[in-house]
């Protein structure tokens, strides 16, 4: 977990926001963190008035014309390090992607673990994060940890049908590489990433806030703008939380419409999330939990996947639905809790003997307070 001045945070960011003026204000207001800034004081200013942090972007530096590289990235860095708003820098993009040729490099190890000492050597006091592509062999991604103290991922799984082929997009229309083709692949490459950063690095994810045919400079088709619903954006999000990341950034919302009711859904989402940040910032709480599963005529593949965080006096269970189809749980080993309250819009159950039985329909989400 990243620790700003001591404390732990969880991170709720973004990368852009809508286009429209007060979009930065409703961020601040919904509960996100942080917000990527260009590298002007001015928009660092901005964000820190409302309560923000930021990051930016330093690029790499190239193997030809490096004298010229370094002075710029030298003044950016010397304009900004002593921000109070600056939360991190960022080196390139996902450093390994080449669409349509995966078998190549974008931007080498080497290169990208130099410039990181370049880096640190101006500004050792700020971690450097770094976002990856989901694909690519761990072993591959590995090679650039010494540049990195924050891994990330990107995943944008809600893809319409039969999409058009399209940037970062594979021959059969996904983004992931994983037989799993529902949201619940986000948690996979979760895992993956945690995987890739080990025990000492930060893990973030990066998650859907656009629609994949807005990202098309022109033609369009209305019939294929899909994006993320309320639910879908509620999973993903807890999902990535019950397996263990420090922090969630959504990318796209530029590309978002104002008609569109993605930027709406996504702040009620952060908002659920930021009234228990303390409790994601803590270390897990280990329960002696045992899921009894009832049949429901369905085969049982992923199932429900949990994760037990303190709040306060009490205990927050969150709990996901990891299936394509419905699911009907028992959680038994709760006898040392003697009340059960819902939370965030979850259903109420009866907490008898130390077992909740509910019911979750696909990707259901569920959140709990026991005490």
């Amino acid at each position: 977990m990243l620790r700003v001045r001591g404390k732990r945070e969880f991170i709720l960011g973004l990368y852009q926001t809508p286009k429209h003026e007060s979009a930065l204000r409703e961020a601040s207001e919904a509960g996100f963190n942080l917000i990527n800034r260009n590298s002007t004081p001015a928009a660092y200013d901005e964000a820190h008035a409302l309560g923000l942090w930021g990051w930016s972007a330093l690029g790499s530096l190239p193997p030809t014309n490096r004298a010229e590289a370094e002075n710029r990235m030298r003044q950016v860095i010397e304009t900004l390090r002593n921000h109070p708003g600056l939360l991190y820098w960022e080196t390139e993009d996902e450093p390994t992607f080449v669409w349509k040729e995966p078998a190549k490099l974008r931007v080498s190890a080497a290169q990208i673990n130099d410039t990181a000492a370049f880096i640190r050597k101006l500004d050792a006091t700020h971690p450097l994060y770094l976002n990856q592509s989901p694909t690519n062999l761990v072993s591959t991604l590995q090679t650039y940890n010494p540049a990195a103290d924050i891994i990330a991922t990107d995943i944008y799984p809600v893809i319409p049908r039969g999409a058009r082929e399209q940037y970062a997009l594979w021959p059969d229309g996904r983004q992931g590489d994983f037989l799993n083709e529902t949201v619940s692949q986000v948690g996979q490459y979760a895992d993956k990433m945690r995987a890739v950063a080990g025990p000492s690095r930060a893990v973030f994810v990066v998650l859907q806030g656009f629609a994949w045919e807005m990202l098309r400079d022109k033609e369009r088709d209305p019939a294929m703008v899909l994006y993320p619903t309320a639910a879908q954006l509620r999973f993903m999000a807890w999902q990535s939380v019950v397996h263990g990341v420090n922090g969630l950034i959504w990318w796209g919302l530029s590309y978002t419409p104002p008609e569109a009711p993605l930027w709406n859904d996504i702040r009620t989402v952060v908002r659920e999330l930021a009234q228990v940040r303390d409790a994601l910032a803590a270390s897990p709480v280990k329960l002696p939990l045992k899921l009894i599963y009832h049949d429901t005529g369905h085969s049982l593949d992923r199932g429900i996947e949990w994760l037990a965080k303190p709040l306060g006096r009490d205990t927050l269970l969150i709990a996901v639905n990891a299936d394509g189809n419905p699911v009907d749980v028992t959680f038994d080993g709760l006898t040392r809790f003697q009340k059960c309250q819902p939370l965030f819009a979850s259903p109420a159950v009866a907490l008898t003997k130390g077992q909740l039985r509910e019911r979750f329909e696909p990707f259901a989400t569920r959140v709990w307070r026991l005490g």
